[in-house]
């Protein structure tokens, strides 16, 4: 019987973990107690240098500091490089290009370490990267618009690389500690969450009081911990690793995701996927500048932009939790057809606002762009997460991290294409930095276009999330006895797979 109980002690690490959080709930400080168990569990389970660099990248790089980019950006664009509101929103498209080749730098480092090194030397080259791209942002005023955008354009590439790598220390650790897994997702989605709300509420403060580029010096911090995450990151080293092997993986990698790709159950999904979001045009700098505009709009200050932003991830952060609640096991097509049709809807408010409507019923602008904000955020959430979730059901085994990746490129190209159709549509409508007169036909076609995907469901499989999807000749391994297994390969988004689907 003794040895019994020792051997349930050594197959249970966590079992020293759940004591403590039984004994932590019978004090009077249970509650606050139970987070810091948990963060020394993560850490004792996996080495705190895996739970700091969660936290940097996920916390401090893509929440905190995404969210004074974001605005940042806006008000450098409008302020300082003085473009019009369709040429900012196409510029926006420009810098989201790095996310669209996530699965580059996701097979990158899978099969080609650096120095005996897979992750470590990514997280410096993102680091740097991102470093040298805010650094000139905020050391020129005169910085032409062409060198701008290239370094927009490399501070988001910098965010993308550090993305894709975190992800793939998340994978590895779940295959390695699979009972923790749950928890490294609730630390991602924390850190990320609450990263963004503190970002989006003193971005408009800082913008205030700094200018964008000002905001711009701030966000080498983020970059600068991204660095520091790559020098002490607990990694094994592999001095010996076979760098002739790469091409051939490369090759192999690539065959297998075009194997996949061409089934109909894979491309018709796809297919929804991509036209879904390209058809939802992106006219968020038009909306901005007439956000800010003192005399057409209501001339909301920095400090109210950030506000709206910050009570837009709220609800956002709320749509995530209803959909993981209460909307988790509809079938895909059903619930797609209502979160897509409440999307569309919920575009009205943008024009209720832009007519001024809300004035005439006695609602002042700062209590009515709460509830825009908010609405249009979670409905937006609430259309997404069951694209991620039929996206994760899409992966074949064996290659699910990078093909996971591919179908968020193609996603991403459908973000990109819609930022670059807004910018058009705010053009030919001649929307510009004083002009609103055509706002509201723009939103009004907007809303129409983000209800045509309604007539396209018939390419999402009728399945529930918790059904099979894939054929059976693509559920078996697509690389079996083509790459060594010795090493965990193919895992960069293995954990956002885990995210939506394994909770």
């Amino acid at each position: 019987m003794q040895e019994k109980e020792e051997n349930q002690n050594l197959e249970d690490p966590c079992g020293e973990v759940l004591e403590e959080y039984d004994e932590s709930r019978k004090g009077v400080c249970g509650c606050l107690c139970i987070p810091v168990h948990w963060f020394r569990m993560l850490s004792r389970e996996m080495h705190w240098s895996f739970v700091f660099g969660v936290i940097v990248i996920y916390g401090v790089s893509q929440g905190l500091g995404g969210a004074l980019s974001s605005v940042g950006t806006k008000y450098y664009m409008k302020d300082v490089q003085k473009v019009q509101p369709s040429e900012a929103q196409v510029y926006a498209g420009i810098t989201y290009i790095p996310w669209i080749v996530k699965p580059l730098w996701g097979l990158l480092t899978d099969v080609l370490p650096i120095f005996g090194y897979r992750r470590r030397p990514y997280f410096i080259l993102a680091g740097f990267i991102g470093v040298i791209g805010m650094l000139l942002l905020s050391l020129h005023k005169n910085l032409h618009l062409v060198l701008a955008l290239l370094s927009l354009t490399a501070g988001s590439a910098g965010v993308a690389i550090a993305d894709v790598t975190i992800d793939a220390c998340v994978a590895q650790n779940s295959i390695s500690h699979p009972s923790l897994a749950a928890d490294m997702q609730s630390l991602c989605a924390f850190s990320s969450s609450v990263g963004a709300l503190l970002g989006f509420s003193i971005s408009g403060i800082f913008v205030h009081l700094m200018g964008p580029m000002g905001v711009f010096g701030l966000i080498t911090i983020p970059a600068g911990l991204v660095i520091l995450v790559g020098f002490v990151l607990e990694e094994p080293h592999m001095p010996n690793f076979a760098y002739h092997q790469v091409n051939q993986k490369f090759i192999d990698a690539s065959k297998a995701m075009w194997r996949t790709l061409k089934s109909e159950e894979v491309w018709r999904p796809c297919l929804y996927m991509y036209l879904s979001l390209a058809l939802s045009l992106n006219i968020l700098e038009g909306m901005f500048y007439w956000y800010t505009d003192k005399d057409a709009g209501p001339a909301f200050s920095e400090k109210t932009i950030g506000f709206m932003f910050s009570v837009g991830s709220v609800g956002s952060l709320l749509g995530a939790i209803l959909y993981q609640y209460a909307l988790r096991d509809y079938a895909f097509r059903d619930l797609l057809f209502w979160t897509q049709l409440f999307f569309g809807l919920s575009g009205m408010l943008d024009l209720i606002m832009v007519l001024r409507l809300n004035l005439k019923f006695g609602m002042p602008d700062y209590v009515f762009i709460v509830i825009v904000e908010s609405v249009a955020q979670m409905t937006n959430r609430l259309k997404w997460m069951p694209m991620l979730v039929l996206s994760s059901k899409l992966c074949p085994s064996g290659i699910e991290g990078t093909f996971f990746a591919l179908l968020m490129s193609i996603d991403n190209a459908g973000v990109l294409s819609a930022s670059w159709a807004g910018g058009i549509l705010l053009h030919v409508l001649k929307i510009t930095r004083t002009k609103f007169g055509n706002l509201w036909i723009a939103i009004l076609i907007r809303n129409i276009l983000r209800i045509t995907p309604l007539c396209l469901l018939f390419l999402v499989p009728k399945a529930d999330p918790n059904s099979s999807i894939l054929p059976s000749e693509c559920m078996a391994s697509n690389m079996v006895g083509e790459v060594d297994n010795s090493e965990p390969e193919n895992i960069e988004l293995v954990s956002l797979v885990n995210n939506v689907d394994g909770k």
